[in-house]
């Protein structure tokens, strides 16, 4: 029986389910750990192992076959963690192994699952539930987790669960990253085990100082609202610091100047030593400090500087087998982000690095763009810079004791591919994604003298003569997300919309990662100006490749996110250009949001108030003049509902109608399959509706 896109687009979240991810590789190559669900409408994932010799691949574990409870039973951390990390299936959806991968733990329900990655083996340990982050130590002896907000260790066996420190309060907790740092520094976690297995170094988080915000469920008023920690720009963050705990007994706290270095972006523990990466508030340095763990002191290893801010690069710090810093520094006479061991660039002008991916002896794996709408993998083994992917696409992979995996996904086909290299050949995993119902047929182009790239998509069949076409613009169009990508499967939303009629624009304007720290940095206390004149730019130049398709006297704009702001901007800013508009999760003011997204941007607002104001929707609600839509989660904990209901009673106060469409129970994601794919279609009947002549 046949489907309609948008309801496969929500059974299989988008296509991402059944797609193998999380590769973890044996230090000899032998085996590789992956995750996958068992089919491409299934949401329950399982963890699997390939043989590298045979290409054998074997399920270790399916939660379908233990006897746990299922999703309903997640503990709130594990929840919160999903969110952040945008997840959207079930299941087996992290896991941890010890340094020579014969075993791996999970959580399914919060109980504690350990698995033997030999045998196949799944057993269950004994710890105190809910179970949060479990993570073996190197020598795979013990599990240590997060429960009621306190670092916990328990042995394989099962026995000698125990409480490594207790929480001095309720709003204290150990082994937890805090708000922003999920959120926004791409750091999930909160310990670090010693390669010994002997000590952990611990975050301590102390949410005192944060405001509280209540996140209630209108739907059900007998429900008591949730209470969330949220550092909204200009307002307190949590305190973080950092202590060593002894598996044995024993606490060392660790010293730096908090006060002006606040943030903790990271840790890495290997054979040479610890060491820590620190942030000050407005972002404009990192340093990287080597940790003695004996007595906590700290002392400089490297300062990162930079007058507007320093951009986190995923993957670092790293070292080499020699024990030399591996580092991602931004060249300003070349515009390049560039990787550098011991201080001295490595990779050349030109080629803009995405992130380290692993350091394997002295061969450094990581992604880079040389043409922002292509990602590859390169190599850089013995001095010398070599890529490993060829064709357009986007690409990522691991390394470890001579074996590669490869993943990516390609402008001329569907679905994901991924390889396992050894010296011996290539070995494919394979992916149990649906193959989209829908073709996208994108062209790419370069618009104006900025070159933005932009991506333009017409209705299956359509040729001139037929008419011009109502224009949509589609865009996320702000800092670290791409939508304009040689990935064939980014386009089959957008080609479904064309499909309803519609000539689909999108486009990467300033601000958007790829292109360089000049390009990034732009939108530096200026959102509106910069990220809008680029969004035109790009609507009139595909209307010059495309005369007798896009009809400009009927331009509609849709986004989520920093793109539902940019939506509802670009029709209160530009209704000469942007007839109707849907904004969805719009942050309406940037006051409300978190401190180390907006302050890095705006600034801190008691310093830099008039950048908030600029670029605030509320105090634009006067100029409404064209149809406005916004959607909002309310049990969003990102962009909270009250950006929606603050512009809408600025919009109601200034006489302008408007449509308002709240979903209730739904988060700054819309996973469930029904919203998802109803969203679609009354989003289509919208836009029909209001470029109607």
């Amino acid at each position: 029986m046949s489907i309609s896109y948008p309801r496969q687009s929500a059974r299989t979240r988008r296509f991402t389910l059944g797609v193998p991810r999380a590769f973890q590789i044996a230090p000899d190559g032998a085996r590789v750990a992956f995750l996958r669900t068992r089919a491409g409408d299934d949401p329950v994932t399982c963890l699997w192992t390939l043989d590298t010799a045979t290409g054998e691949e074997r399920l270790v574990a399916d939660p379908a076959a233990l006897d746990v409870p299922g999703e309903e039973d997640l503990p709130a951390e594990e929840r919160a963690r999903r969110e952040r990390a945008r997840e959207q299936a079930g299941g087996i959806v992290g896991y941890a192994t010890d340094r020579a991968m014969r075993q791996a733990v999970f959580t399914l329900g919060g109980r504690l699952c350990v698995a033997d990655l030999g045998t196949g083996r799944v057993r269950e340990l004994p710890a105190r539930e809910p179970v949060f982050d479990p993570r073996p130590d190197p020598a795979g002896r013990r599990v240590a987790y997060v429960s009621g907000r306190t670092l916990r260790v328990i042995e394989m066996d099962g026995s000698g669960d125990r409480a490594l420190v207790q929480p001095e309060s309720d709003q204290v907790s150990y082994g937890l990253a805090e708000f922003v740092a999920a959120e926004e520094m791409n750091r999930m976690r909160g310990y670090w085990w010693s390669p010994d297995g002997g000590t952990l170094l611990v975050a301590r988080v102390d949410e005192t100082p944060v405001q509280r915000w209540h996140i209630a469920d209108p739907a059900n008023p007998d429900r008591t609202p949730a209470e969330v920690a949220y550092p909204a720009a200009g307002t307190p963050n949590a305190l973080v610091s950092l202590a060593l705990l002894k598996v044995d007994g024993g606490r060392v706290g660790v010293a730096w100047d908090r006060g002006e270095f606040p943030y903790v972006v990271t840790a890495s523990w290997d054979r040479h030593g610890l060491l820590i990466v620190v942030q000050p508030r407005d972002q404009r340095s990192q340093r990287v400090l080597k940790v003695d763990p004996s007595n906590g002191e700290t002392s400089l290893l490297h300062n990162e500087h930079d007058p507007v801010w320093t951009e986190i690069v995923p993957g670092i710090p790293a070292r080499t087998d020699g024990g030399a810093l591996v580092w991602v520094t931004e060249d300003r006479e070349t515009d390049t982000r560039r990787i550098t061991v011991a201080g001295e660039p490595v990779t050349p002008g030109g080629l803009q690095v995405r992130s380290v991916l692993g350091v394997d002896g002295d061969s450094i794996l990581f992604t880079a763009s040389e043409e922002p709408t292509e990602i590859h993998l390169y190599s850089l083994d013995g001095g010398e810079v070599s890529r490993l992917t060829e064709g357009r696409g986007v690409f990522g992979g691991t390394r470890s004791g001579g074996t590669t995996v490869v993943t990516g996904a390609r402008l001329d086909r569907p679905g994901a591919e991924i390889e396992v290299r050894t010296a011996s050949g290539v070995r494919s995993v394979l992916s149990y994604a649906e193959t989209p119902v829908i073709t996208p047929r994108v062209e790419l182009l370069r618009a104006g003298d900025r070159g933005i790239r932009t991506a333009v998509l017409l209705p299956t069949g359509w040729e001139p003569g037929q008419g011009r076409l109502p224009v949509l613009l589609d865009p996320y169009g702000g800092p670290h997300a791409q939508r304009v990508l040689a990935v064939q499967r980014a386009y089959c939303e957008a080609q479904w919309l064309a499909d309803q009629g519609f000539a689909v624009v999108i486009a990467d304007g300033r601000g958007t990662p790829g292109r360089g720290p000049v390009w990034e940095r732009a939108v530096r206390g200026d959102f509106a100006g910069p990220v809008l004149e680029d969004q035109i730019s790009a609507l009139m130049e595909a209307a010059r490749a495309h005369p007798a398709a896009l009809d400009l006297d009927r331009v509609g704009v849709r986004g989520w996110s920093f793109g539902g702001w940019l939506a509802a901007l670009a029709v209160l800013c530009r209704p000469d250009v942007f007839h109707a508009g849907i904004a969805g999760a719009p942050v309406t003011d940037w006051r409300l949001y978190d401190t180390h997204y907006t302050e890095r941007y705006l600034g801190h607002p008691d310093e830099e108030p008039e950048n908030y104001d600029a670029n605030s929707l509320i105090g634009m609600a006067g100029k409404l003049e064209r149809p406005l839509m916004i959607i909002h989660g309310l049990a969003d904990d990102n962009v909270v509902a009250a950006h929606t209901l603050r512009l809408s009673s600025a919009l109601v106060a200034a006489g302008r109608p408007h449509t308002v469409l709240p979903l209730s129970g739904v988060t700054h994601m819309t996973p469930q399959e029904v919203v998802a794919e109803n969203l679609l279609l009354l989003q289509v009947d919208y836009l029909r509706s209001a470029l109607s002549r």
